[in-house]
């Protein structure tokens, strides 16, 4: 009996270890997946915009906001955008620390309705890197991007004529080269 019993104790430990192992990995592989699907509202990242634009007309909305407890101020420049699908548009976001200390934060985005997530194109954006902003200190962060003309052949996502690019900011801990140098007392100048 006691042979069965530590048979049966190595196969609950190799499952937990399985578990364990799978919970980690399923948050990078989900990832993968809604950028490769655009699922979920995420999407797709490309070096640069195709060569021609379509002749249809689309408005991307803009939308801020910031966590519960990040104390930035955080608006787009313009609420909306129309722009031919295919064209790069350019567009900027303002935020600003109003505290007396160093804030650094991350920007989550999503893309709505659901169906054109896949065909919202960046090129460049200020949500791929982290941001830190010093007391008072003011930003205006870039977001470079396109619609897909392959929308227009999605049997859904053809549909669509309003597109909303949503981003939340959230506080995240100082780098460490930041938080060395918020830490670092001030030393006067002779």
């Amino acid at each position: 009996m006691n042979g069965r019993a530590n048979r049966t104790a190595g196969w609950l430990v190799l499952v937990a270890l399985v578990m364990v192992s799978l919970s980690f990995a399923a948050v990078p592989f989900y990832r993968w997946f809604c950028q490769q699907t655009g699922y979920g509202g995420t999407t797709s990242v490309a070096a640069k915009a195709p060569a021609q634009a379509l002749d249809q007309m689309i408005t991307v909305r803009f939308d801020a906001n910031v966590e519960a407890g990040m104390p930035w101020h955080f608006q787009p420049e313009v609420n909306t955008m129309q722009l031919r699908i295919g064209e790069t548009g350019l567009a900027f976001f303002d935020a600003t620390n109003p505290t007396d200390r160093v804030v650094a934060g991350q920007a989550s985005y999503n893309v709505t309705p659901d169906a054109a997530g896949g065909y919202f194109t960046k090129i460049e954006c200020f949500c791929f890197t982290e941001q830190v902003l010093q007391p008072g200190e003011s930003v205006k962060m870039p977001v470079t991007f396109f619609v897909d003309p392959a929308i227009v052949q999605d049997r859904e996502a053809k549909l669509v004529h309003e597109i909303t690019l949503s981003y939340t900011f959230h506080e995240i801990p100082l780098p460490q080269t930041q938080a060395a140098l918020a830490g670092a007392p001030v030393k006067p100048v002779n």
